[in-house]
Parts: structure tokens; C-alpha cells; sequence
């Protein structure tokens, strides 16, 4: 069925809603995107193309509406202490928050990892490993890596290493 037909007019004789609708089913993601910063007035974070259709469905359908009835903000109020979410926080939701005092050093350290300035002692291919633990990181041959896995991947080569299970630090004797 044709969404135009028995299509309601607005009052100033503008394109009805259906029509509005059925114009946004054509628009390929590009266009969607600019009418969504028409109508929300922000950067649209999406690039799904029904997505994007969808929701500006349902905005233009609200402006042209009104939005949600009372009743049911109400029934979603009870509902929501019991839901499950798994929400997206709005884009610039938090734009007047203030940081949080910075603290001198708030990483909490891997009990697995030893203190600073220990040397993990390891053999590879008939080569010993002597890897220096530092307080931001580990030292090899004078050069500093992050972790222990992006330092296990450069002495293997082998893109996809646990630097903790390689160095045998996961081990549950490895304390001992």
C-alpha cells in the first residue's frame, strides 16, 4: 500500500507525515545523516542506513505527535527498576561534569606481576631473556614496552601471546 494514500495533511500544506516517511525509505545514508542533524540538531553516530530511517521515523512522528503519552512514561517508569538496559549514554550527556581529582597513581598493579626493578629471567630458542620490571612498564635490550604480552610478541614474533602465561606468571606456583 502506497503510505501517501489518505495521508494526513499538516496545516500549512506541507509534505504529510507518511510522505515525509515514506521519502526518508529512499535516502541513502548520506541523506539520512543530514536529516538527522536537521531534526536532533546533533552529529548522528550511526551509519546503519534502517537505523537511521527508523529513528527519524519515530522523531518526525514525535514532533509532528508529541511524544510518549503520560500513561506510558509512567508504566516505563515502574518497568525500569526491573530491566535490564544496555544503554548508550547521549552524545555530550556529560559535557558540564567535573573530573574527578586526579590521584598520584591510581593503576592498580597485577598481583601477578613482581615489584619494580625484579628481572624476569626467560629462555627462548636457546637465547636467555632477562627483562627488567619497571614502574610503568618492562625493559628489553634497552628498549621499553607496555606490557608483558607486546614485549613477548616482538622476542615470537606470534601476533597473539598472553605476555603473563608466556613469562609463566599466571601459574598458580608462580608466587611460590
Amino acid at each position: 500500500m502506497d503510505p501517501t494514500v489518505n495521508a494526513r495533511e499538516t496545516p500549512m500544506g506541507e509534505e504529510s507525515v507518511a510522505a515525509r516517511i515514506a521519502r526518508l525509505q529512499q535516502m541513502n545514508v548520506a541523506e539520512l545523516r543530514e536529516e538527522w542533524r536537521k531534526l536532533f540538531n546533533e552529529e548522528p553516530r550511526s551509519r546503519n542506513r534502517v537505523g537511521l530511517w527508523k529513528r527519524l521515523a519515530w522523531r518526525i512522528q514525535e514532533l509532528e505527535y508529541g511524544g510518549l503519552s503520560e500513561r506510558a512514561k509512567k508504566r516505563l517508569d515502574e518497568l525500569m527498576p526491573t530491566a535490564e538496559l544496555a544503554l548508550r549514554v547521549p552524545h555530550g550527556f556529560m559535557k558540564d561534569a567535573v573530573a574527578p581529582p586526579v590521584v598520584a597513581d591510581r593503576r592498580v598493579r597485577d598481583p601477578r606481576i613482581p615489584p619494580p626493578g625484579c628481572v624476569l629471567l626467560r629462555t627462548y630458542k636457546g637465547k636467555r631473556l632477562a627483562v627488567t620490571i619497571l614502574d610503568d612498564g618492562f625493559e628489553w635490550e634497552g628498549r621499553t614496552y607496555r606490557s608483558l604480552s607486546a614485549l613477548a610478541r616482538e622476542v615470537t614474533g606470534c601476533s597473539s601471546l598472553n605476555g603473563l602465561a608466556w613469562f609463566g606468571l599466571n601459574r598458580k606456583d608462580a608466587k611460590k
